[in-house]
């Protein structure tokens, strides 16, 4: 299998590292020490190596960070993990501070009144350490660069990946590789820039079309890049990862150069240089200024192209869409075939779910650790089983299964949830609201220029009405046979990238109630434009979107009566499509089940 079980970290190994590290700080004279999530490519998903947050605290969770000073030392989460944190670090010396709602200026500004911070300048960017210096003006606190302090306390930490890198085909990109560098090299001389670095993993695979394999479930490949203004690129990347056909592939305007060379390198360029202060380490900049050459803030520019996929990508992923769609309806039909049976567990579901997308014979990987949760693990929203905290699903429960592939031709990314039994009707008012939220979701029309920001509220409304939210965003960009989680476009209330034709989101809205269940639905959705309206104005010019993924909602769970009549007419014109679009692809046995999973509310 892909996903595996075990349990990579433990609250009891916590505090003798915590321990050891405050050592090793006192011997450096620092009064503390900044443990980000990230590597030294500021990507959301990091190698076993630079696993340092969990290494440290026992905090699995995808985002977050650690302050160590000498006599605390807080776990940083967001909404979505403040569940999950308390069974993985051990609380008697390590606090949970929920962020954002409090800084790391101020939670530092309340801690220590003076000393000095030190932080490693390649995990962490330059916007993050500009702000939290302003936070810590006029304080008796100051931020220290240095080197990596875990690393000289871990003593089997791991290698770097050695992943082999592949070429993506040029028809399923939609643009050659050169294309793509002639594109942006022009806008780089239109902006008077002679050179951009590029230090996101799936930003250098989008432009060069080259995918790797140095990251579980996301096929991208470490290293960096610089774009020049002759459209030619300086790739830095570890060379036994690339064969002969991969090198041809990259052509005579890509040249490899080892990791080793990416500092020498920045010296010696000349003219203004483009760096993304909000996703680029504080490092380059830093070795940029001291050598005199004039530091260009500006985006990534492969981010908002890589965004806007291609008609080819948009393709591929309705293709890949369908395929996922059907392995997950036969699994959905052998789960209902199952547990009522009972003895059913959260792992033995992971199986089944990722045995039904090998039988595809196509599956490259699956696109992140499934989340299975049962009943109150349902609550934890980024929940990882593991044979410790596997669970036979009870009967009357609900079971949250949010899962994905990594295809060829595309991501996916699905969340349903699933009735076992009879989980009564609060479980299916608060289903029935999720369900509304998805809908709005999915029926919105807006006018061109509105961000994920905008539209956020439109799948919370009907949880809001009833007093209730949930703590995560409304939905993620995804990316084409990249990352599961792609900017820089999201539905959130924080988002301020306005929507553009091509640009694929998550729809996923939930409810959770801690120690009891948890709820989420989640399609994906691609911006394009919306047609005129009869007796609308037709200057507007209005964005929509379209749903890619097919699957029925477990009608069990929807209480018709609380649904407006236009909200009732989509789910059925959905259930409609879904049947049209899977039934050829189905077994018979699958096609029965979705037969009558797809029967009008």
């Amino acid at each position: 299998m892909f996903q595996s079980f075990d349990t990579h970290a433990s609250p009891a190994q916590g505090p003798a590292r915590l321990t050891a590290l405050r050592h090793i700080l006192a011997a450096e004279g620092l009064s503390g020490f900044l443990i980000p999530r990230a590597d030294v490519h500021q990507g959301e998903y990091v190698a076993a190596r630079d696993e340092r947050l969990q290494w440290l605290t026992g905090f699995t969770g995808s985002a977050g960070f650690c302050i160590v000073l000498p006599n605390i030392a807080g776990v940083f989460i967001d909404g979505r993990y403040r569940t999950q944190v308390k069974s993985q670090v051990d609380l008697a010396h390590f606090t949970p501070v929920p962020w954002p709602e409090i800084s790391a200026g101020a939670w530092l500004k309340d801690h220590i009144s003076q000393g000095v911070i030190g932080f490693d300048p390649w995990l962490h960017t330059a916007d993050e350490i500009a702000k939290l210096e302003a936070a810590l003006a006029g304080t008796g606190v100051t931020l220290q660069p240095c080197a990596n302090q875990i690393d000289k306390i871990w003593p089997d930490q791991p290698s770097a990946p050695v992943g082999k890198a592949f070429a993506h085909p040029d028809s399923l990109a939609g643009e050659t590789s050169a294309q793509k560098r002639a594109r942006l090299a022009e806008t780089l001389r239109a902006q008077g820039k002679s050179a951009a670095v590029i230090t996101l993993p799936d930003s250098l695979c989008w432009l060069l079309n080259i995918r790797g394999a140095d990251v579980p479930r996301n096929p991208i490949l470490h290293g960096f890049a610089i774009l020049h203004e002759n459209a030619h690129v300086t790739l830095f990347a570890d060379a036994s990862k690339f064969d002969d056909a991969t090198r041809a592939h990259l052509g005579d305007e890509v040249l490899l150069r080892p990791i080793s060379a990416f500092v020498p390198a920045l010296r010696t360029l000349q003219g203004a240089v483009c760096v993304d202060r909000g996703t680029a380490p504080l490092a380059v900049s830093t070795e940029l200024t001291e050598a005199a050459i004039t530091v260009a803030w500006g985006d990534d520019p492969c981010r908002l192209p890589k965004a806007k996929k291609t008609a080819a990508e948009i393709e591929g992923m309705r293709e890949a869409h369908l395929r996922d769609g059907a392995a997950v309806v036969e699994f959905l039909c052998w789960l209902d075939q199952q547990a009522p049976k009972g003895g059913l567990s959260e792992i033995d579901v992971v199986r089944a779910l990722e045995g039904f997308r090998r039988a595809t014979n196509v599956l490259h990987d699956i696109s992140f650790d499934t989340i299975s949760g049962s009943g109150p693990n349902g609550a934890i929203m980024h929940y990882r089983v593991t044979n410790e905290s596997n669970r036979t699903i009870g009967r009357n429960e609900l079971l949250l299964v949010d899962s994905g592939a990594q295809y060829l031709d595309g991501t996916t990314d699905i969340t349903r949830t699933i009735a076992v039994g009879d989980p009564g009707d609060y479980a299916r008012t608060c289903f029935t609201r999720v369900l509304q939220g998805t809908i709005a979701i999915s029926r919105a029309r807006w006018p061109k220029g509105y961000t994920g920001r905008d539209l956020d509220p439109l799948a919370r409304y009907a949880l809001w009405l009833a007093g209730q939210d949930f703590n995560h965003g409304t939905g993620h960009g995804v990316g084409a046979f990249l990352s599961v989680h792609e900017g820089p476009q999201r539905l959130s209330r924080i988002s301020e990238v306005p929507l553009e034709p091509g640009m694929i989101l998550s729809n996923e809205p939930g409810y959770y109630r801690e120690g009891e269940f948890g709820i989420r639905l989640e399609n994906l959705i691609v911006v394009q434009p919306a047609p005129n309206l009869p007796g609308g104005d037709d200057e507007r010019s209005q964005l929509s979107f379209e749903t890619l993924t097919f699957v029925p909602f477990d009608r069990r769970l929807v209480l018709a009566d609380m649904m407006a009549p236009g909200e009732r007419a989509w789910l059925n014109a959905y259930h409609t499509e879904v049947l049209a679009k899977l039934s050829s692809r189905l077994s018979a046995e699958a096609l029965a089940w979705c037969q009558s999973a797809c029967a009008p509310i």
